[in-house]
């Protein structure tokens, strides 16, 4: 009982606090932004690493003005608070993961692209293995005819948890580095050859 209690209340106000954190330190670092000025008004597949999640909503930001994305979140206690914070930022959620559930969570994703809305994923989430890409980032990409935009958040000053993703905090009054990549087409790749372009252009600038 006092466990239900204490997650209703984090799920409550821990959302809105996480919110003011990630603006508090996006504001109180420096940026810069090594990315294609443009690219497509068509839907995209936004993808990083699980550890480098937490400032993600302003690289989108950086392109789209307005808001029109789903970011995949598993289905369960941490992932309800993640997707509760990024409400703040205007961005919605599909729950599941395509490690779970896989065939689901990828039609339901499918259908998402094929809507107009851009699509945030980490390609080695929920669980892991860190740094390693699943097969459901090619497969959304190729099934929907989506590119995919490689995103990495590299703060030069952080806080790096002891967790299976290694989640890095950014401090404040450093640098925040956002690198993206140009419009990656993956669909007329073969699953092998696709998840090797996806983890080296996810770690360029380890």
């Amino acid at each position: 009982m006092l466990k239900k209690v204490s997650r209703t209340l984090a799920l409550i106000f821990l959302p809105f606090i996480g919110s003011l954190l990630i603006r508090f330190l996006y504001y109180t670092n420096k940026k810069v932004f090594h990315a294609p000025k443009k690219i497509t008004d068509e839907s995209i597949i936004f993808a990083c690493w699980h550890g480098e999640l937490l400032m993600l909503p302003y690289l989108y930001k950086h392109y789209r003005k307005t808001p029109h994305a789903k970011v995949l979140i598993s289905s369960h206690f941490d992932g309800d608070l993640i997707s509760r914070t990024i409400k703040y930022f205007g961005l919605g959620t599909l729950a599941g993961s395509t490690n779970r559930n896989a065939a689901r969570v990828l039609i339901q994703a499918i259908k998402t692209i094929k809507e107009g809305y851009d699509i945030g994923i980490t390609p080695d989430g929920p669980k892991g293995p860190r740094h390693e890409v699943a097969d459901g980032i090619i497969v959304m990409a190729q099934k929907a005819g989506a590119k995919i935009v490689l995103v990495e958040i590299k703060p030069t000053k952080f806080w790096q948890l002891n967790s299976w993703d290694k989640f890095i905090i950014p401090k404040p009054f450093g640098v925040l580095h956002y690198y993206a990549s140009s419009e990656l087409d993956v669909s007329s790749m073969e699953l092998n050859v696709a998840r090797e372009v996806i983890q080296k252009g996810l770690l360029a600038h380890e």
